[in-house]
């Protein structure tokens, strides 16, 4: 399969998982992904790795999505003080819970399976031929392309920054301190876009 018919696919396949909502929905889109990252040669270890990674980000999120739309549907703040949800809205909240996580974890293995199967220069030749024609509208192919490039290479890696912040708050006995993961998360995260974008100053993109 050519780079552009899996970037294609790629593109497709995420606004089509966006379009529709349900849990149903969300169940088909992962079955296609599992079977696309299979495809691609992402199974076993691999596979589990990033499981494993997106776990760290997406439990929290879960509860989080899962409480904010209990809440949204049932309980808050009454005149006897703080009234839970009742057991439909908290199912009506993991429903959505399970339908947001659902929905990134299959991009994220769509995305996944993309990059491991097609390497970087053919990625970027692909990009930049097929917005070839846009050049007369003063576009450049080439940044698009490494844009694209880079925001797609940036998910595993910042997955396996949250996997490692994960597991030195556990190391520290700060696994349920949300500051203990976060903090460190976001800048580790950014001190890799830092160091993304001097890698690039020294090879002179960027300096038109």
């Amino acid at each position: 399969m050519t780079p552009g018919v899996k970037l294609i696919g790629l593109f497709v396949f995420a606004i089509a998982i966006m379009a529709v909502s349900g849990t149903i929905w969300t169940t088909c889109g992962l079955a296609i992904a599992v079977a696309a990252a299979i495809v691609a040669g992402l199974r076993g270890p691999d596979f589990w790795r990033v499981a494993r990674r997106f776990a760290v980000i997406a439990v929290p999120l879960l509860v989080f999505t899962a409480t904010s739309a209990a809440f949204g549907r049932d309980g808050g703040w009454g005149p006897a003080g703080l009234e839970l949800p009742g057991p439909a809205a908290w199912a009506a909240g993991f429903s959505r819970g399970y339908s947001v996580i659902g929905d990134l974890f299959a991009l994220v293995l769509v995305a996944s399976a993309v990059t491991a199967s097609t390497a970087v220069e053919d990625m970027l030749d692909t990009i930049t031929r097929a917005l070839a024609p846009l050049r007369r509208f003063g576009a450049k192919p080439e940044r698009v392309a490494l844009a694209f490039s880079l925001v797609i290479r940036a998910i595993p890696s910042i997955l396996g920054i949250a996997h490692e912040t994960a597991a030195a708050a556990r190391a520290r006995g700060l696994e349920r301190d949300p500051r203990a993961r976060v903090v460190p998360l976001v800048l580790r995260t950014v001190a890799h876009a830092q160091v993304t974008g001097e890698a690039l100053a020294a090879r002179g993109i960027g300096e038109e």
